[in-house]
């Protein structure tokens, strides 16, 4: 009887730490941080039970379409924003080229954004 109670409690302290740790790598550590550069096209805080910080940047380059013939492309970036001072500072920078510091995450969680990209600093405004 009593090492019956010590297998189960074993595999439920497994199962509890593998939870955990699963838990752990998909919402809370990140797998990527970089920069991102362009100009701020928006940002709002929105929500209807979590509200969030939530942007987009617009880059634009050059890029080869199927022809091998080069056009403008724009490319969006899209972010969430945990901190209201680097959020109150976005709220001001909506239309000029911004450089951003992110750290990439495997899932959004509902409270940090929609996004699984998530700014932390603000490199430059110009």
């Amino acid at each position: 009887m009593q090492t019956s109670t010590k297998v189960i409690s074993t595999i439920v302290v497994v199962l509890l730490l593998g939870l955990s740790g699963f838990l752990y790598f998909r919402y809370w550590f990140p797998y990527a941080e970089g920069t991102d550069t362009g100009e701020l096209n928006f940002f709002s805080y929105q929500g209807v039970v979590f509200k969030t910080y939530e942007g987009k940047v617009i880059q634009t380059g050059l890029r080869a379409n199927a022809a091998n013939q080069a056009g403008i492309q724009s490319n969006e970036f899209v972010f969430s924003v945990d901190d209201p001072v680097i959020a109150d500072s976005l709220m001001h920078c909506t239309g000029k080229q911004v450089e951003l510091h992110y750290k990439r995450y495997f899932a959004p969680l509902p409270w940090r954004g929609q996004s699984v990209f998530v700014v932390d600093s603000i490199w430059s405004v110009k």
